[in-house]
């Protein structure tokens, strides 16, 4: 079973290469780094961080440097990685245990955030305890699909904000989702930035506004990109 890797890019140099260095595993046989116009160094260094990787352009925004990943991707399965993600190090064969089972459409990984260390202590296991409890995942989770269900479903929706959210609603449907127990190390830089509290109510807010059929395009505006 072989695994494609995409990680959509935008001025990641200080945290991709660390990410890079996770996917060493056999299964991964191809890394797609998705850049959105970095001006940095995100894109310098990186066929020297990993062989296997390929580097493609695509205009600005998760939902659509996802997809045009996915597009040309060639492995069964497609792992989506946010760049300031680390998988832990049995991730491939976690997930080739999961998809083993024919029923399973795709899954997510629990997270932990770094520093693992109050406010985002508790955070880090919120985020995965909310996501088992509703079958609804974010991309800081390390999201991973059947490429036949990510084509079945539509793909990510073409929306600035909670397209993470948006496409685990139509996993949920499409078949039956495996929560892994291994942990995703994700960067809290966000939540250091502007203050755990802070951001944990505006977390809240965007996802209450977005339930309430809010326009993506508004919630954007109230989401301030952290690198």
């Amino acid at each position: 079973m072989t695994i494609s890797v995409i990680i959509p890019t935008l001025h990641e140099e200080k945290t991709l290469p660390g990410t890079l260095a996770r996917l060493r595993h056999p299964a991964f046989s191809e890394v797609l780094v998705v850049d959105g116009g970095s001006r940095d160094r995100t894109l310098a260094d990186v066929a020297l961080a990993h062989p296997l990787t390929r580097v493609m352009n695509a205009p600005t925004g998760r939902a659509r440097q996802m997809n045009a990943g996915a597009a040309v991707a060639t492995g069964e399965i497609l792992l989506f990685l946010h760049a300031d993600t680390l998988l832990p190090p049995a991730a491939a064969e976690d997930i080739i245990a999961a998809m083993a089972d024919t029923r399973i459409a795709g899954g997510w990984f629990n997270a932990r955030l770094v520093p693992d260390r109050g406010l985002l202590w508790i955070v880090g296991r919120m985020m995965s305890w909310r996501a088992r409890l509703t079958g609804i995942a974010t991309g800081d989770q390390a999201i991973f699909v059947r490429r036949k269900v990510f084509e079945d479903i539509g793909a990510f929706p073409d929306i600035p904000i909670m397209e993470d959210i948006a496409f685990s609603r139509r996993l949920k449907r499409a078949g039956l989702v495996a929560a892994l127990r291994r942990c995703v190390m994700t960067s809290g830089r966000r939540w250091e930035r502007h203050g755990a509290i802070r951001t944990i109510l505006l977390m809240w807010r965007l996802r209450l506004l977005f339930w309430l059929g809010a326009s993506p395009g508004r919630l954007k505006r109230l989401y301030d990109d952290a690198r």
